[in-house]
């Protein structure tokens, strides 16, 4: 639990940022070489590097050197850790939203709140 725990804070990380998010939708595209991917960015190579590394650690994206040029390729294990977290949680908070929505239709449904009728002692008519 733990190990997973902080591979999901890696990849939340990795993901906080908008140019490693854009890096990511493109290599769902396929595979590209670090130069493709940087090229639509304002900044330097190096900077740049940083960025597809702290993808590396997440485990979102895997790199390979190929004679002299670093090609990225997305890997799904870590981004299904992410997905299924995600899903565990809309879970939880479906069923929490859909019996606070049944408590209030029957509180509506009653015609009176629980502290309107603990309020007037729970008898009517009077």
């Amino acid at each position: 639990m733990a190990n997973q725990s902080a591979t999901l804070d890696e990849v939340f990380h990795a993901l906080a940022d908008p140019t490693r998010r854009i890096v990511v939708s493109r290599l769902s595209r396929g595979q590209a070489s670090v130069s493709e991917l940087a090229e639509p960015f304002d900044m330097a190579l190096p900077s740049f590097v940083q960025h597809i590394k702290v993808l590396e650690r997440s485990g979102l994206v895997r790199t390979e050197k190929v004679g002299r040029v670093r090609i990225c390729r997305m890997t799904a294990d870590a981004m299904r850790t992410a997905e299924q977290w995600l899903a565990d949680q809309r879970t939880f908070w479906e069923r929490s939203l859909d019996d606070l929505e049944a408590h209030l239709a029957a509180g509506a449904a009653g015609g009176r709140t629980g502290r309107e009728s603990r309020r007037s002692g729970g008898t009517s008519g009077e």
